[in-house]
């Protein structure tokens, strides 16, 4: 494993009987470095978080985390990583406080270093006023915020975040992301995130579109974007004026478009924006509303998939996670 990796994952592979979940993946992430694993339901990304963080055995291939091979050195990868679930963990019965000083136990934070660290997590969540509240008594939002305090509190090397904002309102989602950034670059810890949210991609230094268990992209998602190349150009006009105007973008743009039956025109170009003035010169008063739209994440998933993200969203959970959730009820 290179020094500069934090992650080094090859042909990592995870069954649940004849069901396929990680199909053989690669994943390299660089130390301090944001990494989105983006997909659908049933992608694999839950599975994988679970085998990278050593709570599940890779069937197939290999993976060191902080230098650590997560199936012979699995004690070493858990106590320099950092994770917070998708599905809620938090003991409801105890404190602000009490959640955070049993984690502090269990990861042996030295004693000296137990107060100071948790009063600081605490602020920087703005949960420092609710340290003797209940957890029971915290919004969804703010219960989000003390499991990334409990995350960060033995200052892992590698923080794993798996669809972190699953059910927060808007405004919560951009505070736990607002205090991610904040603290990975206080910190300088690497963060994995899984996702299904195109706003939350975007903002990773790094994103692997990942679906039925394999990465079938990877770049940043300034790159991946590019890769889809042309922009979406939208006019509304008129019934009347739709099939002439289809015809001009042919004959004096060389732009092939269709209408909807909303009678919306349709094309994809290169560099709308610059073809734009001299189009609407042209069409003149015909076109009523003009759209032009860059190139999404969800663009990329359908030219290496064939469907959108929102197609597929609808297919199974992911197994591991569905596994994870029987052993926690004891089934």
């Amino acid at each position: 494993m290179s020094d500069d990796l934090a992650i080094d994952a090859r042909g990592l592979v995870r069954r649940y009987g004849a069901q396929v979940a990680v199909d053989g993946l690669d994943l390299q992430v660089p130390r301090g470095a944001v990494f989105g694993l983006l997909g659908p339901n049933g992608a694999g990304k839950s599975t994988t978080i679970r085998m990278l963080c050593a709570l599940e055995r890779p069937d197939g291939g290999t993976a060191l985390v902080a230098g650590h091979d997560v199936a012979r050195e699995r004690r070493a990868v858990r106590r320099r990583i950092g994770i917070v679930f998708q599905d809620p963990t938090l003991d409801l019965q105890l404190t602000v406080d009490e959640s955070l000083r049993f984690h502090a136990d269990l990861y042996a934070v030295p004693r000296s270093e137990v107060r100071p660290r948790i009063a600081r997590l605490l602020d920087e969540v703005g949960l420092g006023e609710r340290r003797r509240s209940l957890v029971r008594t915290l919004s969804g939002g703010m219960r989000r915020r003390l499991e990334l305090a409990r995350a960060l509190l033995h200052e892992p090397d590698v923080l794993f975040l798996d669809e972190p904002t699953v059910g927060l309102d808007p405004p919560s989602r951009a505070e736990v992301w607002r205090l991610v950034d904040e603290l990975r670059t206080r910190v300088g810890t690497t963060v994995l995130l899984t996702t299904h949210y195109l706003a939350e991609a975007e903002t990773c230094d790094t994103v692997a579109i990942v679906d039925h268990g394999r990465a079938v992209a990877l770049d940043t998602p300034a790159a991946l974007r590019a890769q889809v190349g042309d922009d979406r150009l939208e006019l509304e006009l008129d019934p009347g004026d739709i099939a002439r105007a289809i015809a001009r973008l042919h004959s004096e743009f060389d732009i092939t478009a269709h209408a909807d039956p909303d009678g919306v025109v349709r094309a994809r170009l290169v560099e709308a924006e610059r073809v734009l003035p001299r189009l609407l010169a042209e069409l003149g008063p015909v076109v009523r509303a003009v759209r032009v739209a860059r190139p999404t994440l969800d663009d990329v998933f359908a030219a290496r998939t064939g469907r959108t993200l929102g197609e597929a969203a609808s297919g199974p959970a992911d197994p591991g996670r569905l596994a994870a959730r029987r052993a926690r009820r004891g089934r």
